[in-house]
């Protein structure tokens, strides 16, 4: 009966996901089903990449956000790095023939991806200087065509990840640009009119969706204004009945400052965003490798960049609390990849070489922590007995309170260690564990429970 139910189940997925006609509300569009891949890809790689990875100056966030920072807050540390290097008359868009991306190898950077062990990749499309990586006919001298590379930066990162069938590819889109003229007027009109809408941000997106057909698009910068001003339950309800995408496309939730941690695909809340406890909705923890920036920096420093154990705790704290973990870098403006950046990537990919089997496509489990070892988390694997145990902190015994034996079959192992681990069930609750002194796991421990609940 069991397998029955299932088969009809998935059917009626099947036929409500292909099938439905989502109304242009968010009480609708919050019914569909978020897609499958999503949820078993757990890990993507975040790039964000523009005219702002030319100056790659900047502190605390201020990497991509340079020319507001310089013009909009007169930050003193923007105002003098420009004052000392440039001439007295130098404008932001003089910046953009020096993004000159001569080193860009798309298929190399889907190779290192592909090395991380990530299942998705979400490429800047435009961020909130205006300037799009992609020949935009709404974007006129201000794309990666017209001036600085003179190449098509997302079409050739699109071929590039789709030969690699184990990678999904993504758009980030900002909706809004600090300095268009058309949305400084309907922000002065009190957002009453939409000709920055109806003349730039829309145009844009149904042509990266048409153009690239992204399985994720990323949105940003909707804090302004409501998600009536940016016409956005109406480009999703399209995206999700009629787009080249709409069986498989994801959506986050940032379409306006009333949707955000509410409505959407999926919920993103905040940036670098894990509230450490089991969420119903699936949410995503946008992080990033430099501590204070998502663009490049030249003035960042070593202690700058997070450590490959604390990389891999939030991965893990996230995908037992129901989030996916999308990582970000940020390439410099000739297209390198900074080694740092590729370090922290090669090392992820070779921890989930040896442990991805308790993180692709597994589940939360009944707990997220252990109730006494805060060094302990947890996932699961759908339909079976099987639990992981990620431990942080390790010593040859370990004693963790949650997991109870089923059975007197049940065994312990060691993700890419000894198969089967010297174990004892304690009398007052859970487990006491032997670990060999010459384990090979690194940064991150990871046990397999068979026949635990």
């Amino acid at each position: 009966m069991r397998t029955k139910f299932s088969f009809l189940f998935i059917c009626l997925s099947l036929f409500l996901t292909c099938f439905a006609n989502y109304q242009p509300n968010w009480e609708s569009l919050d019914k569909r089903p978020l897609p499958e891949w999503y949820d078993d890809a757990k890990i993507g790689i975040f790039i964000h990449w523009g005219v702002f990875s030319v100056p790659s100056y900047g502190y605390r966030n201020a990497g991509e956000w340079f020319w507001y920072r310089w013009k909009i807050t007169a930050s003193p540390a923007e105002a003098i790095f420009m004052d000392a290097n440039y001439r007295p008359d130098f404008q932001y868009a003089d910046f953009a023939p020096q993004f000159t991306a001569e080193f860009y190898n798309s298929n190399a950077w889907a190779d290192l991806f592909k090395a991380s062990g990530a299942g998705y990749v979400v490429l800047t499309s435009k961020h909130h200087e205006g300037y799009t990586n992609w020949p935009s006919v709404n974007s006129w001298n201000w794309n990666s065509m017209d001036v600085g590379p003179k190449r098509d930066l997302v079409g050739e990162l699109e071929k590039s990840v789709r030969k690699r069938t184990s990678l999904h590819f993504g758009l980030y889109h900002s909706l809004y640009e600090w300095f268009n003229p058309l949305y400084q007027k309907d922000r002065a009109n009190g957002f009453t009119t939409q000709d920055f809408i109806r003349t730039k941000t829309m145009p844009e997106l149904y042509d990266i969706v048409k153009r690239y057909k992204p399985e994720l698009i990323w949105s940003d910068g909707q804090w302004e204004a409501d998600s009536s001003y940016w016409n956005s339950t109406y480009f999703i309800a399209w995206l999700y009945n009629s787009s080249p995408v709409k069986d498989t496309i994801v959506t986050n939730d940032r379409w306006g400052k009333d949707t955000l941690c509410k409505h959407g695909g999926y919920l993103t809340c905040s940036d670098h965003y894990n509230p450490g406890v089991l969420q119903e909705r699936k949410w995503e923890n946008a992080m990033t490798i430099d501590k204070d920036s998502w663009g490049y920096r030249r003035n960042a420093v070593l202690s700058d960049y997070i450590t490959i154990e604390y990389l891999l705790q939030q991965l893990v704290t996230t995908i037992s609390c129901n989030g996916n973990f999308l990582l970000n870098i940020g390439p410099a403006k000739d297209g390198t990849i900074p080694v740092v950046y590729e370090e922290r990537l090669r090392q992820m990919g070779q921890w989930l070489q040896m442990n991805g089997e308790a993180v692709y496509g597994s589940k939360p489990w009944k707990y997220q922590n252990d109730t006494t070892n805060q060094h302990a988390w947890y996932t699961a694997k759908q339909g079976g007995d099987v639990v992981y145990a990620f431990l942080f902190q390790w010593s040859q015994s370990v004693t963790l309170r949650s997991p109870l034996a089923s059975s007197s079959s049940a065994t312990v192992d060691l993700l890419g260690g000894k198969p089967s681990l010297v174990w004892m069930p304690l009398k007052e609750k859970g487990v006491k564990i032997e670990i060999p002194a010459w384990s090979n796991a690194k940064w991150v421990m990871v046990l397999r429970l068979t026949g635990f609940k």
